[in-house]
């Protein structure tokens, strides 16, 4: 409990510019970060040449770049976090995409790795495609989601950075997950 109410704290000191707030604050998100990542990655075969070291550095520098954020607490810097990790996916998903389809072969970042085989960057992409329909039909539940995969954030601390209470989070994740099986049945095949 002391690392959460330590975070908060230094992610006010970040909004007044410390670079010693910066300095304090990796070292208590890293794990938690690299958490995140591991759940991404856990299925990438032994040898991939990105590592979730790599993969949480790209997070951090993303969200640390994010100088118009008015960081909240800890709740609110992990969604935030793991809506980055989705949009890192996403954009390399596209790119193997297109390199299938005759673009450049040369790989541009570390992120190449990720993807495993071309299926896989067709399913995130699906995935990604599913969850922008489901926020045009209700928002809050393509934000639960995005939470709970992409960020792997616990119910509880879903429905703190959401400002709903744990019954409802718990219900919109329900839906949600039916919801995207209806969507994505057949897809992923």
């Amino acid at each position: 409990m002391q690392d959460r109410s330590e975070i908060t704290q230094i992610l006010i000191k970040v909004k007044t510019g410390s670079s010693e707030a910066y300095n304090k604050l990796f070292p208590l998100v890293y794990n938690q970060l690299k958490g995140l990542a591991y759940m991404q990655m856990k299925d990438e075969p032994v040898d991939h040449t990105l590592s979730q070291t790599e993969l949480v550095h790209e997070v951090y520098l993303k969200l640390i770049d994010q100088k118009s954020i008015d960081w909240k607490d800890r709740a609110h810097f992990f969604a935030i976090a793991s809506r980055c990790m989705r949009q890192i996916l996403i954009d390399h998903a596209r790119k193997k995409k297109a390199e299938k389809r005759g673009g450049n072969k040369q790989p541009v970042t570390y992120l190449d790795a990720i993807m495993k085989v071309d299926k896989q960057a067709d399913d995130l992409i699906n995935l990604d495609e599913a969850l922008r329909n489901l926020a045009k039909l209700n928002k809050r539940l393509s934000e639960v989601v995005e939470y709970r995969y992409f960020g792997e954030m616990s119910i509880e601390d879903t429905a703190e950075v959401m400002n709903l209470s744990v019954s409802t989070v718990k219900r919109d994740w329900a839906k949600a997950r039916g919801w995207l099986y209806k969507e994505l049945k057949g897809r992923f095949n």
